[in-house]
């Protein structure tokens, strides 16, 4: 009867308090109930992380890998220069060259497709490892495996892991926010999950366009009403508590209540843009004609706002451009156009404004997407899925600028010098937030799990 009331009480309540807090509470909340904020392992270089996940597999030899090769032999079949593995579609055509241009920028020369001109411009800033490598072909398990180094479904991603980790410094937000501009990658909100982990630590999903926050605005007239709900709540999962002793699922439901409650006043706050100066959102591309780069403007901005404010890690996903994604099976040129129309100007922005404010410092930024694309054609103007070889870059805190970790072969198939994967990624993340992959863990299923599992080396190379 105690669960059966509270689960009604919760029906009737659920326009008060909000999408995520019902949602953290009805999930699995595993056998950790805190919020984190343990010691640091070593000092950190790197406060907060700012991942930009480029979702659907942009083509290394397209953006930031640059293979003359492709366009000296373009039009021809690639078994007659190099072994052709099996692909996920099995649509094999010819050698593909790059439909655009590559030009040194910087001091540091490295070159940069002209699909980046405003990112172009912060090369000196970026460190890039042009040798990464996924041990998956298909987005569903790739994204699970870039998320929570595991192609299993179910894990706690890396965010979760991050605010195991270290908490929150604002106790009016989540540690975990992921800026959803439209397009939930595909693994769904499983990539964003807290896993065996507390519910606390799951990634909070924010809109950046509209409102941010299902039920966000409280329907009760006054705060002390409100209150009261929040106290009646309480007294039920006193009761629960009282039978069953005290279970996480209950802990972590009583925790996110609060928290929904302190949202409810912090959230429009943090997403009133209107106080930013005009320069700034012009800067962020929000008064351009194209509706996606306004969307991924936004969430950058809010990006800002929220590294601002404490919060641990944030993830931005891509707004929908009519492409399906970054995965151009066919029309690469249009396709990859409308995103990097999307995403570079915000990004650019991003970069030099955490610059400016002092920011960039202790806040790493990373762009990644969960595989790269083949060097010849699917059909006759596409690239299929390639995880044997692919460019992702970090910048900010701790990130030594302008350097290249990597190379892949002269057809930007595979990676042959220093390779890396996703878990050599995952042990770069934490070691700048002072934490060591191998010692973060937490006890279940019988042993010791990790972000990284039992891999994973910290890329020293890129490291300040």
């Amino acid at each position: 009867m105690v669960i059966a009331s509270r689960r009604q009480w919760l029906q009737r309540a659920s326009n008060g308090f909000g999408a995520i807090a019902l949602t953290a509470m009805l999930q699995k909340a595993g056998l950790a109930s805190s919020r984190g904020n343990h010691p640091l392992h070593h000092p950190a270089k790197a406060k907060s992380i700012i991942f930009l996940y480029m979702d659907g597999g942009p083509s290394q030899v397209d953006t930031f890998d640059p293979k003359p090769l492709l366009t000296q032999h373009h039009g021809k079949n690639p078994a007659d220069f190099f072994q052709v593995a099996p692909t996920q579609f099995n649509n094999n055509g010819t050698v593909l060259g790059s439909p655009w241009t590559f030009q040194k920028h910087g001091e540091s020369g490295i070159e940069v497709s002209s699909l980046f001109p405003h990112v172009a411009k912060h090369v000196d800033k970026l460190a890039l490892v042009r040798s990464m490598t996924s041990q998956f072909p298909e987005h569903t398990f790739a994204n699970y495996f870039l998320h929570t180094g595991s192609g299993l479904q179910g894990r706690p991603s890396m965010g979760a892991w991050v605010t195991y980790g270290l908490g929150s410094e604002n106790e009016n937000l989540p540690g975990f926010v992921v800026l959803n501009g439209g397009l939930t990658p595909p693994g769904g909100l499983d990539c964003f999950g807290n896993g065996f982990l507390a519910a606390t630590y799951q990634g909070s999903v924010l809109r950046p366009n509209g409102q941010s926050v299902a039920n966000v605005t409280p329907l009760e007239k006054s705060p002390d009403r409100q209150r009261k709900k929040l106290a009646l709540l309480q007294s039920l999962d006193q009761g629960t508590r009282d039978f069953f002793g005290k279970v996480d699922p209950v802990e972590s439901a009583i925790a996110n209540y609060e928290l929904a409650f302190r949202m409810q006043a912090e959230v429009p706050k943090l997403c009133d843009i209107s106080q930013e100066t005009a320069q700034t959102q012009r800067m962020y591309g929000l008064e351009t004609e194209y509706e996606p780069t306004r969307t991924f403007g936004r969430e950058c901005l809010l990006a800002r706002r929220l590294v601002e404010q404490g919060v641990r890690f944030i993830e931005l996903t891509c707004p929908n451009v009519g492409h399906d994604r970054w995965d151009q099976h066919s029309k690469l040129k249009e396709g990859h156009e409308s995103n990097a129309r999307a995403v570079d100007q915000p990004i650019g922005a991003l970069l030099q404004d955490l610059h400016d404010r002092g920011l960039l410092d202790s806040t790493l930024v990373v762009w990644a997407g969960e595989f790269g694309r083949t060097p010849f054609a699917q059909g006759s103007d596409g690239r299929d899925h390639n995880p044997f070889g692919f460019t992702i870059w970090m910048a900010g805190g701790g990130i030594k600028g302008g350097t290249i970790h990597g190379e892949t072969d002269e057809w930007g198939y595979h990676a042959i010098r220093d390779k890396c994967e996703i878990h050599d990624l995952h042990a770069t993340m934490l070691h700048l937030l002072g934490i060591d992959h191998t010692k973060s863990t937490f006890r279940f299923g019988g042993r010791d799990m990790r972000l990284t599992d039992v891999h994973g080396n910290v890329i020293h190379s890129i490291l300040a």
